[in-house]
């Protein structure tokens, strides 16, 4: 069984809790890095946070494919 090719951004949601942040963690685990600040809004019941993270590419510009 092959497995999914890892999308090189990603734009990842969500309350800002604890399972918000283990989620961005996963992700730098995964070989992800931060791109740019995070977000932040209010929807009027809770804060909503956002934080984009890409995979590096190498230095040539070929495609990284995990």
């Amino acid at each position: 069984m092959s497995e999914t090719p890892r999308l090189r951004y990603r734009f990842i949601t969500g309350t800002d809790d604890q399972a918000f942040c283990e989620r961005v963690s996963t992700a730098l685990d995964e070989g992800y890095v931060l791109h740019g600040s995070p977000a932040l809004t209010y929807d009027g019941t809770r804060v909503v946070t956002g934080q984009a993270v890409v995979l590096p590419t190498p230095a040539d510009g070929s495609v990284q494919n995990a």
